[in-house]
């Protein structure tokens, strides 16, 4: 696929999203290498025009600069966004209590602490993301299993193989103190995705290093 055909699908990719108004989104496209540029709404209109992107076959990589500009009367103080982003991680049961600090400056949040679970991880940044007033999010979590387990690399490479999505034989794996790096090609971005949330599923995995290239 050529530049200007890609070009267009992810236009048309955004347009179709309805959570999404691409009016004032601007797409920029060099080998496979997609630019949003531009401004939106809300955090969370800027990160599902990202996740629209990553659908598009042929995206290699995307380099995002687009700007959350929110009209006057959703304008939020910070001392707000963060009682209101304690409030919203305290009632999803999903995530533990008392074990992840909120710090926010000029609507950018920042998530710190420990959690036992990856899944946790995005749980609490997808919370907050939603909230009137943010303008971003920095997700410092770390991962701290409650057990570490045995052969942790077959694990992952099981799960590679039970993947429809992912062609395993084309992925290596390689693991240091449950600290997991990916290595190979995929064929679109979605499997790539895949991949990684395969491995984050193992239990005593800590971090994820996925240099898999689309191609």
């Amino acid at each position: 696929m050529n530049d200007l055909s890609l070009r267009q699908d992810v236009m048309d990719e955004l347009q179709f999203d309805p959570s999404i108004d691409a009016a004032n989104i601007g797409v920029a496209v060099t080998n496979g290498v997609v630019t949003l540029s531009g401004h939106v709404g809300s955090y969370a209109e800027k990160s599902a025009a990202e996740s629209a992107v990553k659908r598009v076959r042929g995206v290699r990589a995307i380099a995002e600069e687009i700007e959350v500009r929110y009209a006057g009367r959703k304008m939020h103080a910070d001392d707000e966004i963060a009682s209101r982003a304690l409030d919203i991680i305290e009632w999803d049961t999903a995530l533990p209590d008392g074990l992840i600090d909120v710090k926010v400056q000029r609507g950018w949040v920042t998530l710190s602490g420990e959690v036992p679970w990856h899944f946790q991880r995005l749980a609490a940044e997808n919370a907050v993301k939603k909230l009137g007033g943010v303008t971003g999010v920095s997700n410092l979590l770390s991962i701290r299993p409650s057990s570490m387990i045995a052969d942790i690399k077959g694990r992952i490479e099981g799960a590679l193989r039970r993947n429809a999505e992912v062609e395993a034989d084309r992925i290596r794996v390689d693991i240091i103190e449950g600290r997991v790096a990916l290595e190979g090609a995929v064929h679109a971005w979605s499997e790539r995705s895949a991949a990684e949330r395969a491995v984050w599923s193992v239990p005593g995995v800590i971090a994820v290093e996925n240099h898999l290239t689309i191609g």
